[in-house]
């Protein structure tokens, strides 16, 4: 069955930089569910300093209108996370690493191997209580630090995520990079090693390619596909770049593809109107002024990334 996974409210407004409140972000996601999507990531349950705009997960998850037939979900980061999660009656939890090394450092202070170590006691408890793990895979195809990400690199890692027990892996295009045909040659590799049923694929649409990149894993047969009405979210290593592709942009090019989707295109519309008062005019923070933020840089090419920084490293 094809499925949309709505991760605005999470992803979305991660990066957002003007606080919105409690309220608002529980009419979003109920507006979200009435539109149909089989899955909402509702949240984050990280430390609150870490991420001040999802400080109020357990309450945004207390006060949502929960329909039948949609799952809620939300990120956890370890056991504490854990915990909290289950005492919003959580649906589903997500995990998350990444293929580059540097990346991880950077976002979550650890190594790839350190990070599959803290999940370990996670995915073990979610499994014994019968609650799906997701496992987020970031920097799948390029890192803003590390350049272009070699398929056999996120093969291993994906491996190694299914190994430890995640039910599904989301293939994630962290700086929205990847092309169409660099998706194609992962999946052409992947997929003969990792039952197809487990893979999804979270696109960003920083460089335009989003829809299309969604459109080459349908045809490899990929069916979960995560998307943020109105393209809510992006990466914080592209100053003024497109944020996640659009949910109302993936259900028209899967639609037109003879997909079959029960999400209503007008309430989608309706959930991003609710949302944009609370919303500023600049939604994506700048990079740090040391960063070298390969995906920006003017000497950046299609394969390869040299050691020159950009203007802001």
């Amino acid at each position: 069955m094809l499925k949309i996974v709505e991760v605005g409210p999470r992803d979305g407004l991660q990066n957002e930089t003007a606080t919105v409140p409690t309220e608002a972000k529980v009419a979003f996601v109920d507006a979200l569910a009435a539109a149909g999507p089989g899955e909402i990531e509702v949240s984050s349950f990280v430390a609150p300093h870490r991420v001040p705009q999802l400080a109020d997960a357990d309450e945004v998850f207390r006060r949502i209108a929960r329909r039948p037939g949609v799952v809620y979900s939300a990120l956890v980061p370890n056991g504490r996370g854990f915990e909290r999660a289950l005492a919003a009656g959580i649906d589903k939890i997500a995990v998350f690493t990444a293929v580059s090394e540097t990346f991880n450092q950077h976002n979550i202070n650890t190594s790839l191997a350190g990070s599959l170590r803290r999940f370990q006691p996670v995915t073990r408890r979610a499994r014994e209580i019968g609650l799906p793990v997701r496992g987020y895979l970031s920097a799948a195809f390029w890192c803003a630090f590390e350049g272009r990400i070699p398929p056999e690199a996120t093969i291993q890692a994906v491996q190694r995520l299914v190994d430890l027990g995640v039910d599904e892996v989301a293939i994630s295009d962290t700086i929205g990079k990847a092309t169409p045909a660099q998706v194609a040659r992962l999946l052409d590799d992947l997929l003969p090693r990792v039952p197809i049923e487990r893979i999804a694929v979270h696109f960003h649409d920083t460089y335009g390619h989003g829809v299309a990149n969604v459109l080459k894993s349908y045809e490899f047969g990929i069916r979960t596909f995560d998307a943020s009405v109105g393209g809510l979210g992006g990466c914080p290593f592209a100053p003024g770049a497109s944020g996640n592709v659009a949910t109302e942009a993936v259900v028209a090019a899967l639609a037109a593809e003879g997909a079959a989707l029960a999400i209503d295109p007008e309430m989608l519309a309706e959930a991003r109107r609710l949302l944009a008062p609370f919303l500023s005019a600049d939604r994506r923070p700048q990079p740090v002024a040391d960063l070298p933020a390969c995906a920006v840089c003017d000497h950046f090419t299609d394969e390869d990334c040299c050691d020159r920084k950009t203007a802001t490293g």
